[in-house]
């Protein structure tokens, strides 16, 4: 890949969305545009379901730009390519430097070729077949091995003829936008990041609500969380981060409620609180990274205890898993080494020795009745939420 002309992006489910599709496109090509914008100028258009991605001046760092499309949601492929006319000679030159810029030599190969200009002498199979004999003759120590070869050959008759060796894996999924918008309850944690990844990835704006309990959490577990939104956005798009001072609401409950309680009353709090927040900023639902089982307040109970706090839907995408598997997730997203940091954040301070792990609704409500200021104290918190726009590589 040292040198590229241009990017070819291909997209997997958008193509199914018929009438709609092309909104769905000019979605994912706004998102490109945007992540893009730093490193420089560039083209992007589309045409036949493909997105094209040519630099419009010299010195961008192709290989950064690469490295942010493979974190768009909405992209399955993403190709470097070199473009030539389209005759065979310009063709077999193109490929034949394609195979000599290799960064390790390939003994094996084939070629898979599709022709959208119907205009070209050759159709695909015809392509394939004569441009595999004339590389054989060019370079005699490859061999063809068209079920497990070392490198294909890859060549799209299109406007121009563009011609690659590398076929990269993007993000997949649905383009941010696309499905409205949600609130992330963000923790300092693992879990909460990698939820809000997987309900982003099917293109879904987010927002994250974080609560701070100053001085019980310190200013460096604020970072923490800023930096884990900043992380997040590389996938998420721009990230508003709003950051609640719940420390008065927690030392009220922990003042005036049994101690057993204490987790399931603080994390209902939370929920009202980032429902109201969630509301006035047009979020249509709650995200929270709670696994069945995996703490006393995710417990079958718990969370229905939990749900009934609030009106709008709750989305729980890591509901199933175990904790290897949100852990692989996190790792891939680049996000575990930030998340074990070891700033403790408010869930976890003020944890009771014997946590009610099956709740009753009830005697649930029964207790809040004693915090008859909780609802003065939830306004000021909003009130005086810091509100932070995070974006990396913006």
């Amino acid at each position: 890949m040292d040198k590229i002309d241009l990017i070819l992006l291909k997209y997997g489910e958008i193509a199914l969305k018929g009438l709609n599709k092309p909104l769905f496109e000019r979605k994912l090509e706004n998102n490109i545009k945007s992540r893009l914008e730093s490193l420089g100028r560039f083209s992007v258009r589309r045409a036949q379901s493909t997105i094209y991605v040519k630099p419009l001046e010299e010195g961008i760092d192709m290989l950064e730009a690469i490295e942010r499309l493979k974190k768009i949601f909405g992209i399955v492929n993403i190709c470097p390519v070199r473009k030539c006319e389209k005759d065979m000679d310009a063709i077999l030159k193109t490929a034949v430097d394609c195979i000599n810029s290799e960064p390790v030599p390939k003994k094996t190969f084939k070629v898979e070729a599709r022709r959208e200009d119907k205009k070209f002498p050759l159709n695909s199979p015809q392509l394939c077949a004569k441009l595999g004999g004339q590389i054989l003759a060019s370079i005699p120590d490859l061999k063809v091995d068209v079920h497990n070869p070392g490198m294909t050959v890859m060549v799209e008759i299109r406007d121009e003829a563009y011609v690659y060796t590398s076929k990269i894996k993007g993000a997949g999924g649905m383009p941010i936008g696309t499905n409205g918008k949600a609130s992330i309850l963000l923790s300092g944690g693992i879990d909460s990041p990698v939820a809000g990844y997987m309900i982003a990835k099917r293109g879904v704006e987010i927002e994250a609500v974080h609560f701070h309990s100053h001085p019980y959490t310190s200013d460096r577990a604020k970072e923490k969380v800023i930096d884990l939104a900043k992380i997040m956005s590389e996938y998420c798009g721009k990230i508003k981060l709003h950051i609640v001072p719940f420390t008065d609401i927690q030392l009220e409950i922990i003042d005036k409620c049994p101690k057993n309680f204490l987790t399931i009353i603080m994390r209902r709090i939370m929920m009202r609180i980032a429902e109201k927040i969630s509301v006035r900023e047009g979020s249509q639902a709650l995200i929270t990274g709670e696994s069945i089982g995996q703490v006393a307040s995710q417990t079958m109970e718990s969370l229905a205890v939990t749900n009934s706090a609030v009106d709008m839907p709750v989305f729980r995408p890591l509901i199933g898993m175990d904790k290897e598997e949100i852990v692989e997730i996190s790792k891939k997203i680049g996000a575990f080494e930030t998340s074990i940091l070891p700033y403790e954040d408010c869930c976890t301070i003020f944890v009771p020795k014997h946590p009610k792990t099956k709740p009753n609704l009830k005697e649930i409500e029964d207790a809040e009745t004693a915090l008859v200021n909780i609802d003065e104290l939830i306004d000021r918190a909003i009130e005086d939420t810091e509100v932070q726009c995070v974006m990396r590589n913006s």
